[in-house]
């Protein structure tokens, strides 16, 4: 059984300045947990220090996000300053979800931005389809890197309730449909919470076109389950890094905790990529 690790380090916001680490680029994607006070111990100013330190800690170029509310993204880069966000809300504005999408701007540069939702009319916010209750949505960017390579990453959360199942197929195929228009032939890595499991329909079908990064890495650490429910004890792999274009270098489910209390209720994966065309 792998343990949590214990980060005891608690930082003032605004102070994190993580070294720079020698790779072409680490993606992470971390389900943030909407703030609720009824939450209680676990509510998000209980926790953002923590979920800072933690993202300190891993030190990602980039990260996707999910049931990301705006105070949080902007606690999240007055903590971290080296940081930039960006995404609209799944109702088109700032008031609900986002899939907000962090990238160190040291290290990257946006240069194109955009978004979809989950439905049978993507280019309309906050469109529903498919059966489900609440908006979903895609948020993706355009990058460069220091050496003037570029890659798009998109983020995503998937329809949760367990008879949501066909909606999440068809989320995921709408998604597989519209990767080649957005990348324009760049690498691609896709981040969310699929809110389903690896042996299910829909990450068959985007990885069809995509490689789950975490099955392709020679050493994963860390538990493969994510959804842990503030428990520490996850049951569910419902969070995943896709990629293409790239080769996967290493892959880690971050179990960081201060003994208490856990940052978020899942834990965030992270996987170090290599520029380089990845033959299937």
């Amino acid at each position: 059984m792998i343990r949590p690790r214990l980060l005891v380090a608690f930082v003032a916001l605004t102070t994190i300045a993580p070294p720079a680490v020698a790779r072409d680029l680490r993606v992470m994607s971390f389900n943030v947990r909407l703030p609720l006070d009824s939450d209680g111990a676990n509510r998000w100013e209980a926790r953002r220090d923590l979920f800072i330190a933690t993202v300190a800690s891993a030190d990602p170029d980039i990260f996707g996000t999910q049931e990301l509310h705006q105070r949080q993204g902007n606690d999240i880069v007055r903590g971290l300053p080296h940081y930039n966000w960006f995404g609209r809300d799944r109702r088109g504005g700032h008031r609900d979800e986002h899939m907000g999408i962090f990238y160190r701007r040291d290290r990257l540069t946006l240069i194109e931005q955009g978004d979809f939702w989950l439905s049978d009319t993507p280019d309309t916010p906050a469109s529903i389809s498919w059966g489900h209750p609440l908006p979903r949505m895609v948020t993706w960017g355009r990058f460069t890197d220091a050496k003037g390579r570029r890659f798009v990453l998109l983020d995503t959360h998937f329809p949760y309730r367990a008879e949501d199942e066909a909606a999440r197929e068809k989320a995921a195929t709408l998604i597989a449909r519209r990767l080649d228009r957005i990348a324009k032939g760049d690498p691609i890595v896709l981040t969310g919470d699929f809110n389903t499991i690896p042996d299910s329909t829909a990450h068959r079908i985007l990885t069809e076109s995509l490689i789950d990064a975490r099955l392709v890495a020679t050493k994963p650490i860390g538990p493969e389950a994510t959804f842990h429910d503030f428990t520490g004890t996850p049951d569910r792999r419902i969070d995943w890094i896709l990629v293409r274009g790239f080769r996967v270098d290493s892959f880690a489910t971050d179990t960081d905790h201060d003994g208490r209390r856990y940052p978020s209720d899942h834990f965030p994966v992270t996987a170090d990529l290599s520029f380089r065309d990845t033959k299937r």
